[in-house]
């Protein structure tokens, strides 16, 4: 079959193949209500900046209750030649590297919502502040 065959060929099942296509946006995926407006409900942002004030409060109180008892206990096995000392001694530095870790994102979240909150009601001001601005322009004319 030469080049010209096979390219006519193509172009008839390509032409074959062609259905109805309509020019527009598709649907939403995401199935939204179409309601764009951002909102904040500041009672929720603080129950969960609380909560975790809260966690972090408690984390810092009661995290490292046993950490002088299994030092000691991690050191007085290793003292006495059981290997059983390290892996508690392992056991210990890696809780407080998490509990570190945990107190630090509760922390942040808690900053962060109580930041997010003054933000947005900061911007609510503004945009109100804004609006009031405009209608006054409009007497003026």
């Amino acid at each position: 079959m030469s080049f010209d065959e096979e390219w006519a060929s193509a172009r008839t099942h390509a032409q074959a193949d062609v259905s109805m296509r309509l020019n527009q946006v598709p649907a939403d995926p995401g199935g939204g209500s179409g309601n764009a407006d951002l909102g904040v409900d500041q009672d929720k942002l603080g129950a969960i900046g609380s909560a975790a004030y809260a966690l972090h409060g408690r984390l810092v109180k009661d995290g490292s209750h046993a950490r002088t008892t299994t030092t000691e206990a991690a050191t007085s096995l290793s003292t006495h030649g059981f290997l059983t000392g390290s892996a508690m001694a392992t056991v210990q530095e890696t809780w407080g590297s998490q509990l570190s870790t945990l107190l630090d994102a509760c922390a942040n979240i808690s900053n962060h919502l109580d930041y997010s909150a003054a933000s947005h009601a900061k911007e609510e001001a503004d945009i109100q502040a804004a609006l009031a601005a405009s209608q006054i322009n409009e007497y003026l004319k």
